[in-house]
């Protein structure tokens, strides 16, 4: 709404200084400062507003040091993210952009069935939540949304790495002739390969010369899976105090970078990678997410003051995962999500492991001392504190990781 403001004095009425929105950095950084603001300092208030209402958390015994201590802590903590992210998004970015319209629906989306999920938890006292079927189909119907918007709209076009721009400088700006017009496409980025773009279109070849028209067949599957993995693995990984939020806030980060080099055709030009247009302005969304999540931390770092709940965690996941799929990043994923992917695939390992060995010897046996991994390492005697720090430098260095596939091919 500002952007508007702003962009109305700065060419209509010409008044000094108004000009400085129209640059993005200048928007990302105030995004940033604004959502750090209203998590740290409205935060109090709504965490005070949960207490009141005796939203407190309820504790399965699970024989963790230190979780009965636990109990009554408010939760639904996620709208302390939400509205810490929203309400600079609405105000500093530009509304028209459809990559924007995506991720406040996803926010709003995840977020609606997550409190849902909390409510039914905390007031009608079932601690299983909303049933998993439940879940699956919300995720479902916004993988749906997210797919079909991103393959029919007209307005989200890329430019290969591989299509030939020359760049001119003329006095003080910069022309940028392109050879190759922007294009509808369902690539994707390849990490480490070179020429690493990969055309989802192109497993339906076999269907002869129109495959191309089939390929929302495959694509809109894959948004809808990896949607439900990433939030899910979020879900997952909110088990200890400051672990998800500081984690996600370390990939969003990451995708922050990619988003903004990705977005700009002269940054793109030089690092030869996929041009995706408009995609510069989620790094407004991508400052404010960032901000409000660094400043639920401070509430939330142990001890915890409160915990995000699904309220918090299915959105984190939901918004990671449909701002991969927009720059093109989601085989990134495991990477830029390793400590989800851990601690998604140790589930798996353990479940799979257990139901295996009980079906071949009559019992069943594990893997890890306590599933998700988090839960390990606390019962092998490590504090919190020391897991959140630990996987937290493993969530860095797999950050650094995942930029330096920007050139390393």
């Amino acid at each position: 709404m500002l952007y508007y403001l702003f962009d109305y004095l700065n060419k209509v009425l010409d008044v000094p200084g108004t000009g400085v929105f129209q640059y993005i950095t200048f928007r990302s950084g105030l995004a940033v400062l604004l959502s750090l603001l209203l998590s740290t300092i409205y935060g109090k208030k709504i965490i005070n507003f949960l207490k009141t209402q005796q939203v407190g958390e309820t504790i399965r015994e699970l024989g963790l040091e230190g979780q009965t201590q636990k109990a009554g802590t408010p939760t639904m903590g996620g709208l302390i993210i939400i509205s810490a992210t929203l309400i600079p998004v609405l105000l500093l970015s530009r509304l028209d952009n459809i990559y924007i319209i995506l991720l406040i629906v996803t926010t709003l989306w995840m977020g609606t069935i997550g409190f849902i999920d909390d409510y039914i938890k905390i007031f009608k006292k079932n601690k299983g939540g909303l049933k998993g079927k439940f879940k699956i189909v919300g995720q479902v119907g916004l993988g749906l949304i997210v797919g079909s918007v991103l393959y029919f709209h007209p307005g989200v076009t890329v430019k290969k790495a591989n299509s030939k721009q020359s760049i001119v400088q003329e006095s003080t700006q910069t022309v940028i002739n392109s050879v190759s017009l922007e294009e509808k496409s369902t690539a994707t980025t390849i990490p480490f390969f070179k020429n690493n773009e990969f055309d989802y279109a192109e497993i339906l070849s076999f269907l002869g010369d129109n495959y191309l028209d089939y390929a929302w067949l495959i694509f809109i599957p894959v948004v809808i899976f990896i949607i439900t993995a990433v939030s899910n693995g979020a879900n997952l990984t909110d088990g200890i105090d400051g672990l998800a939020a500081g984690t996600s806030a370390i990939s969003v980060l990451t995708l922050g970078v990619f988003t903004f080099v990705s977005g700009n055709i002269i940054f793109s030009n030089y690092l030869n990678i996929m041009y995706i247009p408009n995609t510069g302005e989620i790094t407004v969304f991508i400052s404010a997410f960032v901000g409000a999540l660094v400043g639920f931390l401070w509430y939330n770092s142990y001890p915890a003051a409160v915990f995000m709940g699904d309220t918090g965690s299915l959105t984190i996941g939901g918004i990671i995962a449909v701002i991969a799929i927009i720059i093109r990043k989601e085989i990134l994923i495991p990477i830029i999500c390793g400590i989800f992917f851990a601690e998604t695939f140790s589930v798996m390992l353990q479940v799979t492991y257990f139901k295996y060995t009980k079906k071949k010897y009559g019992e069943g046996k594990r893997i890890f001392l306590m599933s998700p991994l988090h839960h390990h390492y606390q019962k092998k005697g490590y504090h919190e504190s020391k897991i959140v720090t630990r996987f937290w430098i493993v969530g860095i260095l797999l950050a650094i990781l995942s930029i330096v596939t920007l050139k390393l091919r």
